[in-house]
């Protein structure tokens, strides 16, 4: 009897283990082929090393590493316009700015371009879709509509008066973001959600503005000074350069110690803003019992100089002004890949096709980025080990054409109203670029090499515009 009795004990914990299996079997069919929902969020001059994970000691950044910490850090993230308006139409479009044609003082961006944008496409394929902040873009009448269920569109100034109460723009961005997730949970849903932070008010002194509650943030600190913000590496440029707007926004920003300090943390202090917002939006994606399958992709939309060369703002072509914060949580990847960090090349490029990926939808063949999932499998085979770079704002002679290639260890810089003055750095060996090899004789051959890589890629992407 006791036999019998044990037999039938085995017999059920083989059927319970079996039926266990299949049901996580099942669990796990279910999470693959489940759509999820996608979050994109969008700073506006966050430069990649604005960052806690990226080694910065001084900001306070605890919900951006904690994404990158739990997802998949890309070190070496890049725009390739580094400006709002061009970078905002290459995310959207996953087109190089040579293509794509838009910047400030150019036309609207073309409708065959937006009707193929990340955006339209996962509508037509049954998204829900949504947009919160800064748009940056011009596009024609009708266009938005078929790109965004939900278009909600803020602007300056940061600080607003809401029902006798003072709301800064971050979280009135963050706050309409909340309404969508809970509005739209049930249903695969795609929001991008792009912050005005931590831009300059440009029009306004003071410059840098954030909620009363980061008042006590950073005011024990003191800010080291860059070296390459000694006044010999401006001194040793050329004339062009030297009155450039990134110059004359150096006035507005760091033309004391003073001021330095002051602005530099009203910068950082500015980025904790959105990091908080980004705090309240992961905790909602928990209350509503969504965080399970809902991809968070962060990144910057450029980067920014803070004093080096004598600079503020963005445009050229120096890491500073390139280089941006990119990760992506997706809490569904297998554990052995969360908290990964990579240091290939990615691109603002390859967010259109990635977010396409992710849904399970198409990318179009004139997309010049990838996808970026297989970092998810470890698989790197292939990936690019270049990338082309270039800034065209039209109408504006304070800032000046450039193009750049960059490589593994190589970057070529030339401009185009002043060919004679070249830029080429060992970025392996010379981090901060102040060893302009192009000075020296015997880099002449390997710079022609550069030049005419350039020439072959502007051609090929011109080619490609509609």
């Amino acid at each position: 009897m006791k036999k019998i009795k044990g037999i039938a004990l085995i017999l059920f914990l083989v059927g319970l283990i079996g039926g266990c299996a299949e049901k996580k079997q099942a669990q796990d069919e279910v999470k693959e082929t489940q759509k999820p929902n996608i979050i994109f969020v969008l700073t506006d001059d966050q430069r990649w090393d604005a960052l806690g994970f990226s080694g910065n000691s001084i900001i306070k950044t605890p919900n951006m590493d904690q994404l990158a910490g739990e997802g998949v850090y890309f070190k070496n993230a890049f725009v390739t316009t580094p400006i709002c308006a061009a970078s905002r139409a290459t995310i959207l479009t996953g087109l190089y700015e040579r293509t794509h044609d838009f910047n400030f003082g150019k036309p609207n961006l073309k409708n065959e371009y937006m009707n193929h944008s990340y955006p339209a496409l996962l509508k037509n394929a049954g998204y829900t879709t949504g947009f919160v902040g800064k748009f940056g873009v011009k596009v024609n009448g009708g266009i938005e509509g078929g790109m965004f269920d939900t278009i909600i569109k803020t602007y300056y100034p940061y600080l607003k008066n809401i029902n006798g109460k003072e709301v800064h723009l971050a979280d009135i961005n963050g706050n309409h973001a909340i309404d969508f997730i809970k509005a739209k949970k049930d249903a695969p849903f795609c929001l991008s959600l792009s912050f005005w932070s931590p831009h300059a008010d440009d029009g306004s002194e003071e410059q840098y503005f954030w909620p009363k509650y980061m008042d006590s943030l950073y005011v024990q600190d003191e800010i080291p000074t860059p070296t390459t913000a000694d006044p010999a590496f401006f001194t040793a440029l050329p004339d062009f350069m030297k009155h450039s707007m990134n110059r004359k926004r150096w006035y507005w920003r760091y033309d004391t110690p003073e001021k330095f300090q002051k602005m530099v943390k009203g910068y950082y202090k500015m980025i904790s803003t959105v990091d908080s917002v980004l705090g309240r939006l992961r905790a909602t994606l928990e209350a509503e019992g969504i965080a399970d399958n809902t991809v968070i992709i962060f990144m910057g939309d450029n980067g920014y100089y803070l004093g080096e060369r004598g600079f503020a703002g963005k445009w050229l072509m120096h890491e500073q002004s390139l280089r941006v914060p990119m990760m992506i949580y997706d809490p569904r990847a297998d554990v052995a890949m969360q908290g990964k960090t990579f240091d290939e090349m990615v691109l603002n490029l390859d967010i259109a096709p990635t977010i396409l990926d992710l849904a399970g939808v198409a990318i179009p063949e004139s997309y010049q980025g990838k996808s970026l999932l297989p970092f998810y499998k470890g698989d790197t085979q292939g990936w690019r080990t270049s990338g082309f770079f270039e800034h065209q704002r039209a109408g504006e002679s304070l800032l000046p054409k450039t193009e750049s290639i960059r490589d593994d260890t190589w970057k070529f810089i030339r401009y185009e109203a002043n060919p004679e003055f070249i830029e080429f750095y060992n970025h392996k060996e010379d981090l901060n670029e102040v060893n302009n090899l192009a000075l020296d004789p015997k880099y002449k051959d390997q710079i022609e090499i550069y030049a005419q890589k350039c020439d072959s890629i502007v051609a090929s992407l011109m080619a490609q515009r509609k």
